[in-house]
């Protein structure tokens, strides 16, 4: 089990979130309603499917070493 007040939670959860932002953009309806304000709090969700769609292979990357990390090292 991760703790979120970690180092390693913090990634987690940052890289969890990404993911699930940039699948949310695919989804029309979703899109239009959480995905379409560009500033404020909303932003960061949009800011995070750009992100995810942008670098989807270190993303990626990043979520096969961290899965790694959490299963067979901690």
């Amino acid at each position: 089990m991760t703790n979120v007040y970690s180092f390693d939670g913090i990634l987690v959860f940052g890289l969890l979130f990404i993911c699930t932002c940039a699948y949310l953009k695919k989804v029309p309806r979703i899109n239009n309603w959480l995905l379409s304000e560009k500033k404020g709090v909303w932003g960061v969700f949009y800011k995070a499917a750009i992100i995810g769609t942008r670098l989807h292979i270190a993303v990626a990357i990043s979520c096969l070493t961290m899965a790694f990390y959490v299963v067979f090292l901690k």
